[in-house]
């Protein structure tokens, strides 16, 4: 233990004059099992501090060969290690300058105990969620509709939220929006996915109804529509349709929807292109349009993020881009891109890197990192910046 005359004559050899420095000392010193790695620091935002403070928890995630991430309720973090050039000390009780000022008896020293050390932390980075992961597992058993269902009793395959809150890099809240965005759904308790025909036939059965009956597309009976198909179709399915294709909304106490025209639009250029490798694009059009109800208006930009132009190639043709379907890493990502295309207008590749974008960042910032820009015809076109197999 230090006394007073050992901190004075230390301050006399750093020829440091006690009348500028705060009056209280102290002297630190090792605990007998202090030792490095057995605490890790973790550095927080405000709003993370917050969260805890709260009594909300914070959860990281990941398999073992996955890069750990930290979720919050609604945030994903990438972790990453920090090293630093000054030993951190952990001191449990650790008090400040001020107040030690104020706990002083008859003694201005102050003997405290280091716990453990480190020389680096942990430091949080906002982060896209990892979501590919969960579509894939979906994907491995989607809904074929209650006939075939029947032939499958075991519940492998299947999935609660619960099960993805284990093993989905991404918060609560951003896989629950994620489930929404590609029209998942529950039945018996596990999220599901439809098997593409199944959806496509379900949306065929609804807009059916709607020519037979002439309803407007604004307007559709929810009740009518469940009377008229139910012996058809589980229930539930057509009101899930509805709900994926449509807006809900009451009237007079009546549910009706709103149908959206771009999302019918899309599921048909979808079923029309998925078996063909390509499609010359006129004449695509031309199917397209004669394929969706009566009434609504087919547009390319309909087609965004699934569908791609290839306007170099005599006559110009269409094929199947699904933005879900490339790899979730950046630099992957523009890789596929390049390999698919050597050359992008900024409004072709867009849909195809968009959901890239991190917090706060623009389309145009991720292409000064990832392509080169040159004009071709008096148009600004995107080419990688390093050389793709």
């Amino acid at each position: 233990m230090r006394s007073r005359a050992e901190v004075d004559a230390t301050l006399h050899i750093a020829k440091l004059n006690p009348a500028e420095l705060l009056p209280a000392a102290q002297c630190l010193r090792f605990g007998p099992r202090a030792s490095a790695g057995d605490c890790c620091l973790l550095q927080l935002e405000a709003g993370l501090c917050a969260e805890l403070e709260a009594g909300r928890s914070l959860v990281i995630r990941g398999e073992r060969d996955e890069q750990a991430v930290l979720c919050s309720k609604d945030k994903t973090y990438d972790m990453k290690i920090a090293d630093t050039s000054n030993m951190l000390l952990f001191i449990p009780g650790c008090k400040t300058p001020e107040q030690l000022l104020t706990d002083q008896t008859l003694c201005n020293i102050f003997h405290t105990q280091v716990a453990g050390f480190a020389n680096n932390y942990w430091e949080l980075r906002r982060c896209r969620p990892k979501l590919k992961k969960l579509k894939k597992l979906l994907s491995e058993n989607p809904y074929e509709g209650p006939d075939i269902e029947k032939d499958q009793s075991s519940a492998d395959s299947k999935y609660t939220t619960e099960d993805f809150l284990e093993c989905i890099q991404a918060s609560e809240e951003e896989i629950l929006h994620y489930l929404q965005v590609i029209n998942a759904c529950k039945i018996e308790g596990y999220w599901r996915i439809l098997e593409f025909d199944y959806e496509v036939k379900l949306v065929n059965h609804i807009t059916q109804l709607i020519d037979s009956e002439s309803w407007s597309f604004s307007k559709v009976p929810l009740n009518v529509c469940l009377q008229e198909l139910g012996p058809l179709e589980p229930k539930e399915m057509i009101e899930h349709i509805l709900l994926s294709y449509g807006k809900k909304y009451t009237d007079d106490g009546e549910v009706y929807f709103e149908m959206n025209e771009d999302k019918i639009c899309r599921t048909t250029a979808q079923m029309l292109l998925q078996n063909a490798v390509k499609f010359n694009l006129s004449e695509f059009q031309e199917v397209w349009q004669q394929s969706v109800p009566e009434g609504m208006t087919t547009r390319l930009d309909q087609l965004k993020g699934l569908a791609l132009v290839d306007r170099h190639s005599r006559p110009q043709t269409i094929f199947l881009l699904k933005v879900e379907d490339l790899p979730e890493d950046n630099q992957e990502r523009f890789n596929s891109l390049f390999h698919i295309q050597e050359k992008w207008t900024e409004a072709d590749i867009t849909p195809y890197i968009q959901d890239l974008c991190a917090e706060k960042q623009t389309v145009g910032a991720l292409l000064t990192k990832y392509a080169r820009s040159s004009m071709q015809n008096g148009v600004k076109v995107y080419n990688s910046r390093r050389p793709i197999a």
